[in-house]
């Protein structure tokens, strides 16, 4: 009794755990998913403030704007494409760790261009653009170079596939016409077909001779030519028999007794 009070008390807790750590991890998932929808929502927000100050707002501002979505853009892009890419080809882990590397650059030049944006000094930022388009160019150059290898390569490597299955299909259609450089023949002709009454065997006709039928072909034609035996009479010279029954007298049978003799004594 004991026993099963334990095992019912084991089983509980376990349950329990189980449920506890299916509400933990049910949790984290839905934090993460509130999570990325609110930075998707802040991004789509800084995105489209941005994409009106350089429109609508000019001077430093619009400049500072423009530099910064211009940044913001090509670094989404090649993350974008490298991580689509990984899945397939397990070489652009590399690339993707160098566009890490890179996009700590990004993240710090986008900092620094966001601070610059507060700064009430228009002159002395005006000072700085020259060298924050430098940076800028350079980051977005280099994330474009990797982005866009990857995508080099990805082509290539599907236009290598579509000539190897091109080559394959030419010849797989070459090999079903077969027929066209020989000569056709008739399924039919070479059906099995019996030979008609009367007509020769096909060995007869190829002159095979199985062994023993030369010799009776011989005897045969030796008896045709020496007409009949003198001990064979033709059915127009033979005399009709007449037929005579038996006598049932003279007929014994094995399971009759033979007759005793008489005695005269």
């Amino acid at each position: 009794m004991e026993a099963a009070i334990v095992i019912m008390a084991l089983l509980f807790f376990a349950f329990v755990a189980l449920g506890v750590y299916a509400t933990v991890k049910a949790v984290k998932a839905a934090k993460r998913g509130v999570d990325r929808t609110i930075h998707q929502a802040r991004r789509t927000v800084e995105d489209t403030t941005l994409r009106a100050k350089s429109y609508g707002q000019g001077g430093v501002g619009g400049e500072l704007a423009q530099l910064r979505l211009s940044l913001r853009t090509s670094m989404r892009a090649t993350q974008d494409a490298l991580q689509a890419g990984v899945a397939e080809d397990a070489s652009l882990r590399e690339s993707l760790g160098l566009f890490e590397r890179l996009s700590a650059h990004g993240r710090e030049l986008d900092e620094d261009l966001k601070r610059l944006e507060r700064e009430p000094d228009k002159a002395r930022v005006a000072g700085q653009l020259k060298d924050l388009r430098e940076r800028t160019e350079r980051i977005t150059h280099s994330a474009d170079s990797l982005r866009w290898a990857a995508r080099d390569r990805a082509r290539k490597f599907a236009e290598d596939d579509l000539g190897s299955l091109s080559a394959q299909i030419d010849l797989e259609a070459g090999a079903l016409r077969h027929w066209s450089g020989a000569t056709a023949q008739d399924p039919a002709s070479d059906a099995f077909s019996w030979p008609a009454a009367g007509a020769p065997a096909p060995d007869a006709e190829r002159g095979q001779t199985w062994p023993g039928e030369a010799e009776e072909r011989a005897d045969a034609g030796r008896d045709a030519a020496a007409g009949p035996r003198a001990d064979e009479e033709t059915p127009d010279r033979q005399a009709p028999q007449a037929i005579t029954a038996p006598d049932p007298r003279a007929t014994t049978y094995p399971w009759e007794k033979s007759a005793r003799p008489e005695t005269t004594t």
